[in-house]
């Protein structure tokens, strides 16, 4: 029995020990009003206490005045601390809910929570960008009338969650989304949205590679094998072994100019970055000039702009490569009669080195996909132009290394413009 039964049992008898004797003395109905008046006050005082908790338990607020008196002062007292500790324990799990979902907010994958009937849940705002959803108008929408892709359905569906689904999006570009599913807490799917599309395009880069530098090499080795087994097999004429001998070698110095781009390729993407050795860019113009003017015999027109203001801090190697690429493809693609162009312009805000010719020019859809390795718009036109396939991917690497950036304008029937855009940092003299 509580301390305040008893203190209420005492008082109820005290009151009757008090109205007992004015009953026996004086009058027995004296006796019962002094004893109901006593218990009347008793209640009275208690209804008060009880209404004033009756208020407080409508609208529970953490309020230090909240008091009561006797034996309601410690229950009032017990109900503030029990309130008070309840709203920080409630603030405390609000703020590790916060942190989660600040947690989850600053992940790079996508995280979709779903309940069993797949209805969302929580996602973060990397999953809104990858599959276009938005919590606020999407919370317990059933995420297949969202994502209404039949393989993302059937995956769903089937509930084998052991290897996750490769979703292809082909909007305004290509991207490719990893998806795997979760079950946690029982009756809760957490779905794991990973962009893999870099990963994708460099796999598929990969194959790409592995099958160019294949096919690369195997023709002129089927044409070596081809005439070496004829020589072996067949008596020739010195002028038809001339002939053959002239073709065989012509395939070696293929295959040797296929493999000394690899290797360029190689040492410039595992070189430490470039030194700062200043390039003397006038020198250099004038070296591509005269090379230009050898590789097309005279059967174009090459044209020079330069002020010769300006020189380059890099690796010369690196920087005669990339533009002596550029300047050849313009001598290969550009048809006898025609004109290429190179520029130089510098500033204090940067410099631009241009190759622009009047040849054939490239369709849209190939530009952003030139400069990976082996990679042509036409292969037969390539290797009569002696290209390797190689060129514009050494130009980029050796570019990035100098922190520049390759520009590309082209028109078909018309002419290109390769542009490399160098930041002031690897300027001087101007």
């Amino acid at each position: 029995m509580s301390a305040q039964v008893i203190r209420a049992l005492v008082l109820a008898l005290l009151t009757g020990v008090a109205a007992l004797p004015v009953g026996i003395f004086f009058a027995e109905w004296a006796g019962w009003t002094i004893f109901c008046a006593g218990l009347g006050l008793q209640m009275a005082f208690h209804f008060r206490n009880f209404s004033r908790l009756d208020r407080w338990s409508q609208a529970p607020v953490v309020d230090s005045s909240l008091e009561g008196e006797g034996a309601w002062d410690g229950i009032f007292g017990r109900l503030y601390r029990h309130e008070k500790d309840l709203r920080q324990q409630i603030a405390q799990r609000e703020e590790e809910i916060a942190r989660i979902i600040a947690a989850a907010q600053a992940l790079t994958d996508g995280v979709v929570l779903l309940d069993l009937n797949n209805q969302i849940v929580f996602c973060n705002t990397t999953a809104e960008t990858q599959l276009g959803l938005m919590l606020r108008t999407d919370f317990g929408q059933p995420i297949v009338n969202l994502v209404r892709r039949p393989e993302f359905v059937a995956y769903l569906e089937a509930e084998d969650f052991s290897r996750p689904l490769t979703l292809r999006f082909d909007r305004k570009e290509e991207r490719v989304l990893s998806i795997h599913l979760i079950p946690y807490a029982g009756d809760r799917r957490l779905m794991q949205i990973k962009d893999v599309t870099q990963a994708d395009r460099l796999d598929r880069m990969r194959r790409d590679f592995v099958a160019n530098v294949s096919h690369e090499l195997r023709t002129p080795l089927t044409v070596l094998a081809g005439f070496l087994e004829t020589l072996q097999e067949i008596e020739l004429d010195r002028d038809e072994q001339q002939r053959f001998l002239a073709m065989m070698s012509e395939q070696s110095m293929r295959m040797e100019s296929i493999v000394q781009d690899l290797l360029t390729l190689s040492s410039i993407e595992s070189a430490p970055p470039p030194e700062s050795e200043l390039v003397d860019m006038a020198n250099l113009i004038d070296k591509l000039r005269r090379d230009a003017e050898a590789l097309s015999a005279g059967r174009h027109t090459i044209v020079v702009e330069s002020d010769g203001r300006g020189d380059l801090r890099g690796a010369e190697p690196e920087l005669v490569s990339a533009f002596g690429n550029l300047v050849a493809n313009a001598v290969r693609y550009t048809p006898a009669g025609g004109t290429v162009r190179i520029s130089w312009q510098a500033s204090p805000q940067g410099a631009e080195f241009a190759v622009e010719d009047t040849g054939i020019g490239i369709e849209a859809k190939h530009i952003p996909r030139l400069t990976e390795r082996f990679y042509r718009v036409d292969r037969g036109r390539s290797r009569d132009a002696g290209g390797t396939g190689l060129g514009l991917a050494i130009v980029k690497h050796s570019l990035s290394r100098h922190q520049a950036q390759l520009e590309i304008k082209s028109t078909p029937g018309v002419g290109s413009r390769f542009a490399a855009k160098f930041p002031a940092s690897r300027v001087a003299g101007v």
